[in-house]
């Protein structure tokens, strides 16, 4: 399941979160990649003690849990804080597939269930630069607009492809769903956006509690906490 978030960040936020990250000093991407990630990754990123990375990290962890459409969608658990890449002319990341497991501040092990890439540059900033994932439908190009996200499983094969001109500028990052499972996640997620247009649409309806508390008795039955 792949769904886009648009407007976790203001355009105000997004300037503001783009001149800090600019100004900061970004290091070779590939000293967080793993083994088979290192021979396909060519772009910088901000270092895990970057002081504008945990500035902006935190100014869109924020924005997230205010997002009624991610927390539907995704039903965190644990969300990782966001590291931030860039990719000038020539650079780009091939095929790969992001770890299974990362580590939280505290030590403890989190599974990555699924991956996250919000855009700090517009797509008419840059071209190439891509984000590729690979679907049961085919392969899925997405380019979003500065301030917009992209959530997808940490399972899926995908790629960013050559940047040819301009400068893309991202975060990225994973998190721990309640739902292991995609689909089981996607039945949730289509039933919640099905249950609350109803609602919105016809409040009273007797419906409307009674696939309430089906929604709640599936988290119920299949969430992890």
């Amino acid at each position: 399941m792949l769904v886009a978030i648009p407007d976790v960040l203001t355009p105000e936020q997004v300037a503001a979160g783009r001149a800090a990250l600019e100004a900061a000093a970004w290091v070779d991407g590939r000293v967080t990649a793993g083994h088979q990630g290192a021979h396909v990754k060519r772009n910088r990123q901000l270092p895990q003690d970057s002081a504008a990375g945990r500035e902006v990290g935190e100014l869109i962890l924020r924005a997230l849990s205010e997002n009624a459409l991610f927390m539907s969608a995704a039903l965190p658990l644990h969300v990782l804080a966001p590291t931030f890449n860039r990719y000038g002319v020539g650079e780009t990341f091939g095929n790969h597939v992001d770890g299974a497991m990362r580590f939280l501040p505290n030590g403890q092990r989190m599974r990555t269930d699924l991956s996250c890439t919000l855009f700090f540059s517009d797509p008419e900033d840059y071209d190439g630069g891509e984000l590729v994932i690979e679907d049961v439908f085919g392969p899925r190009s997405v380019k979003l607009p500065a301030g917009h996200m992209i959530l997808y499983p940490s399972t899926s094969v995908h790629r960013v492809t050559p940047v040819t001109r301009g400068e893309r500028i991202g975060s990225f990052f994973w998190l721990q769903s309640m739902i292991r499972d995609n689909t089981r996640r996607a039945l949730l997620f289509d039933m919640d956006v099905a249950t609350q247009r109803l609602g919105a649409e016809n409040p009273t309806h007797a419906s409307v509690v009674q696939l309430t508390g089906v929604y709640h008795n599936l988290l119920r039955l299949w969430g992890e906490v």
